[in-house]
């Protein structure tokens, strides 16, 4: 009996923090929707149809608008998250798929995948300002947080690209390991991380003078090197803690980002792609591609409390509210 007291306590502990009251947006590659999950209730509770092939989503503290890079459309679809509905849709160039919102709420930033672009977009005039020519593949994309700089990654070129944002002069281009798939800056703004599905490791870059200061790597016992490919990354506001989504290997890392050390894998849904952090940070909710699922994380219990069904090929998270 205080076996099953403790557990129901603790069932309770994850649903009572201020993460309950979110809302968690999923999209669904395969299925050209948006799953919306109660973050309360742990489970999906609505379905909102969107463009071809949606990946890159995001929430907006400042207007209050869900954004989803559907690439087979070349826009980004814009979702009022009240009525559940798409409301209009963004230009973005040919086949988005990450984007960054810059802190003033007032310009989005655009990987455009197949004409090798990064676009910046006004969000208020829904039109394109102008465009970087980048490496081939473009995907990740990051902007810092104090708006100056845009990082950008390409998979074919394997570099890192560094873009004055006001201006869109790229002012740098920087070799990384194989296959770079996101772009992340460390709260401070002092460092950005980039992953490597290829390499499956994370390059650590000062950026001030891009000099590398740590190459992460990763080795989880009965696995191959090569079903360990390094995606999504996520860091926490303190900047102490990093997660990062292992693709195949079907693990979360959870990284000491100041020793860069791992300090314990959490074995989630098959293909992990990308994930997102509870407002409190008290969970991880992670898009598991090739079991349709996202797997819930309780960060303080270091353990997978939930995996709640969405659509095919889940591939992005966003977080609101």
């Amino acid at each position: 009996m205080q076996t099953l007291t403790l557990a129901l306590a603790g069932a309770l502990l994850v649903l009572n923090g201020a993460a309950a009251a979110e809302t968690i947006y999923v999209s669904n590659e395969q299925d050209n929707t948006v799953s919306v999950i109660d973050a309360h209730r742990l489970a999906a509770v609505a379905t909102i149809p969107v463009g071809g092939r949606p990946r890159g989503i995001a929430f907006s503290a400042h207007s209050g608008l869900l954004y989803v890079a559907v690439g087979d459309d070349n826009r980004i679809d814009v979702v009022d998250t009240k009525t559940r509905k798409v409301i209009g849709s963004i230009p973005s160039g040919e086949d988005p798929e990450l984007f960054a919102l810059h802190p003033d709420g007032k310009r989005l930033f655009v990987s455009n995948e197949n004409d090798n672009l990064v676009s910046s977009v006004d969000l208020e005039k829904n039109s394109v300002l102008g465009t970087v020519q980048v490496g081939v593949e473009p995907e990740g994309i990051a902007v810092s947080p104090d708006g100056r700089l845009v990082a950008n990654t390409s998979e074919t070129t394997s570099m890192l690209h560094l873009i004055d944002a006001a201006s869109l002069e790229l002012l740098d281009n920087v070799l990384v390991d194989t296959r770079p798939r996101e772009a992340k800056f460390t709260p401070d703004g002092k460092a950005i991380w980039v992953s490597s599905e290829l390499r499956g490791t994370v390059t650590v870059l000062a950026r001030e003078d891009r000099r590398i200061l740590r190459r992460i790597r990763f080795a989880v016992p009965g696995l191959r090197r090569e079903q360990i490919q390094a995606v999504g990354i996520v860091i926490t506001r303190d900047g102490k803690t990093a997660y990062v989504a292992l693709g195949p290997a079907n693990r979360v890392a959870e990284v000491d980002a100041n020793s860069f050390d791992v300090r314990r894998y959490y074995l989630v849904g098959q293909r992990v792609w990308h994930m997102a952090l509870s407002s409190d940070e008290k969970r991880l909710y992670t898009a598991n591609g090739n079991t349709s699922d996202v797997s819930v994380i309780d960060l303080d219990r270091q353990e997978v409390v939930k995996s709640i069904p969405v659509g095919r090929s889940p591939w992005g998270v966003a977080v609101a509210p």
